[in-house]
């Protein structure tokens, strides 16, 4: 299997949960503004879910170029990911319905939590599989992005029932942390005359 296919297949599931996501805003019945003041907790809680597939889905696209061989680890890896990436629906409505009360805003950031860290393992499976010259390894360095969202997914939970706003925020903070351009996996690729990476 090439890395086409597995980016490919990657990329339907994504949109596929991007799609499921935006669903679960019922249209209102009525047509006036007011209908729309009880879909704004659920229209936030899409935009923050959208963000945070649209990190994963951007960040997985930039690994895979600079990836050179699939294993079977690798399959059985992404696959853990999409897997954590497709329960983000219903956690999504769960909590955009409730407000983000304690229970939804705490099962929110487990998953949350969970996507991160099948992340950072396909992250580990990919440099293994690459060897130690690889480009993926030179442009990710230490990874200090990967592991701080760690560190910050489990402090929100920690305060996620007793203090639901403070969750709420930490979980935006390490959205707003991934979205400062990292042109780290691009930067390397160029040097290496794959510059054919930039205009994608």
């Amino acid at each position: 299997m090439t890395t086409r296919r597995l980016e490919a297949f990657s990329d339907g599931v994504i949109a596929i949960i991007i799609t499921i996501t935006v669903l679960e805003m019922k249209v209102p019945h009525g047509d006036g503004l007011r209908e729309l003041r009880p879909l704004v907790p659920v229209f936030l809680s899409y935009v923050l879910s959208f963000l945070y597939v649209g990190i994963y889905w951007n960040n997985h696209h930039h690994m895979l170029h600079a990836c050179t061989v699939v294993t079977p680890g690798m399959l059985w890896a992404n696959l853990n990911l999409l897997f954590w990436l497709s329960l983000l629906p219903f956690a999504t409505g769960w909590a955009g319905e409730n407000h983000f009360a304690a229970v939804p805003t705490a099962l929110y950031g487990s998953i949350l939590l969970m996507g991160s860290i099948s992340y950072y393992l396909l992250q580990q499976i990919v440099l293994r599989a690459e060897g130690k010259d690889s480009l993926l390894r030179k442009a990710i360095g230490r990874d200090w992005k990967g592991k701080l969202s760690i560190v910050l997914y489990c402090t929100a939970l920690a305060f996620s029932l007793r203090v639901p706003g403070f969750t709420k925020a930490m979980y935006v903070c390490a959205a707003l942390m991934w979205l400062i351009p990292d042109r780290r996996i691009t930067t390397t690729l160029a040097v290496r005359g794959q510059g054919h990476f930039q205009s994608e």
